[in-house]
This record gives structure tokens, sequence and C-alpha cells, in this order.
């Protein structure tokens, strides 16, 4: 198992945000942006996967994004995308971080979508598995799973019970919704503000995906009930360096349901 290094950064606004780290300190900087929903945390998201990196020789960067996690959660505020793409890049600089492979699921990838538009220099390449930020923000609320997602949290009712639908949702088979992993994320769901969800605003970056020239690996599965899966024809008629690994079977959590074969094919195109 990985041995955690936690740092604290204070970014723009007078926020505080969370990094765990784990492998070599020197090793090149290997970056997993989680993404949205209840109680959504850079380790819970991922803990599948860090072993495989840290012994292929990544840094793993595992943030927890403003508003998630352990990082500061504020209320009464707009979370766009700006937001959470600013003071991720600031906190990753403030590890000395000047360039990196960031992979992201969800919001996630959103966000590294975002920021490597925004900082080309710094980014050198994508694995982004079922990406938001693509599609315009009514077409998601169509997706049965996000229209759950925001439907129920934040309520009173919300409790553990609650939490577990909401993560069975993420996945085609349930088996991989531990009862750890409901507590984790139910510990923390229990001190996000609803502003988290509701207030969250994302602009569409399709018509940008021409402008990425790096390379990019995209996992997405059949089963996916938040992201639609025409976002796959996006990347492949726009971006010039882009391959694409779907899976029968595989609901919104790739990296979780096909763990060990993710975890292959991603260190293989790091390693092309």
């Amino acid at each position: 198992m990985a041995e955690w290094r936690t740092s604290t950064h204070r970014v723009a606004g007078g926020h505080d945000l969370v990094v765990n780290e784990a492998g070599l300190p020197d090793g090149w900087p290997a970056v997993f942006i989680h993404g949205s929903g209840p109680g959504a945390s850079g380790r819970a998201n991922f803990g599948g996967n860090v072993d495989a990196f840290v012994a292929a020789g990544f840094r793993v960067v595992l943030p927890d994004l403003i508003g998630y996690g352990a990082s500061s959660k504020p209320a009464g505020i707009d979370y766009t995308l700006a937001l959470f793409t600013d003071t991720l890049h600031e906190a990753l600089r403030g590890c000395g971080i000047e360039r990196a492979t960031l992979i992201g699921n969800s919001l996630g990838g959103g966000i590294a979508l975002q920021m490597a538009l925004d900082h080309p220099g710094f980014v050198d390449r994508l694995i982004l598995m079922a990406p938001g930020c693509i599609e315009e923000r009514e077409e998601y609320f169509k997706m049965p799973g996000i229209a759950g997602m925001v439907s129920s949290f934040g309520s009173p009712d919300f409790d553990e019970a609650e939490q577990r639908r909401l993560l069975v949702s993420l996945v085609h088979d349930p088996v991989h919704v531990t009862d750890a992993l409901v507590k984790e994320r139910f510990a923390v769901a229990r001190t996000q503000p609803k502003d988290v969800l509701v207030r969250m605003r994302t602009p569409n970056l399709r018509p940008r995906l021409g402008e990425l020239k790096l390379p990019i690996l995209v996992f997405w599965g059949h089963a996916e009930r938040f992201m639609p899966l025409s976002g796959i024809d996006h990347f492949l008629t726009q971006c010039d360096d882009v391959r694409v690994v779907t899976f029968a079977k595989v609901g919104h959590w790739v990296q979780v349901e096909r763990a060990d074969e993710f975890n292959r094919y991603a260190l293989a195109f790091l390693h092309d």
C-alpha cells in the first residue's frame, strides 16, 4: 500500500486545498482529478489506481478540489469551472509541479481540459474518464444519474442509504460500492454545502477540443448514466491525437470497475 504525504495550500480567495501524494517525490507527476458528487475526494475516487502508478515510478498527486474532501467548502458562491481550475493549478504549482500528466474523471476531466487549454505548457498528456464540460448543461441534466444526484443531495433526508444509492448509480455492478466507501463519502458529504452542486457552473468546451494538440486517452463505460456517449464522437472528430477505450457493462467509474485494465492501458499510453 502507498505511503501518503499530505500538504495544505492557501490559494486565491483564502481557500485551502489539500493535496495527497504518494510515490517518488522526484517521479513524473500524475495528477488524478476527481469528479463531483456528494462526498467525493481524491483518495476515495482513485484508491484502486494509486499503487500501480507508484510501482511504475510516478509521483502520484491526489488533490481534493475546492468544496470536496478535506479542502475548504465555502457556501454562498458559484462553483465555476474557472474556480476549480485556477485554485487547483495554484495548489499544484505550490507543490513545486511545473508540468504534469492530468488524469480526470467526470468534472475532473472537464477541469483537466480547461487546464490544458489555459496552461498548455503545464500539461503533457491527458487521460480522461467520461469527462464533463463538453455538452450544454441541459444535456447533462437529462441524464438519469445527474438528475438523481442533484435532487437528493442537501435534503434533510440525505443519509447513508441515500449515499449508497447515489454511489450505486455510478457503477454497473454494485459490488464495487463497499460499506467502507459509503461511510467515507458520507462523512465528507455531511460537511458540504448544497451550493457545491446546485451552484456549479461549467461551460461547454466542445468547440475548443480541436485546440488540444497533446496526446489524449479517453475511457468510457457503455452503461454510463452521467455523461452522454456522444462525447466519444466529439473527441474522435475534433482531436488530432486521441484514442478511446470503451467497456461494455461498465458505468461512470471505469477506473474503479475495470481498475486493472485501466491501469494497464493508462500506463502503456504514458510509456509510449
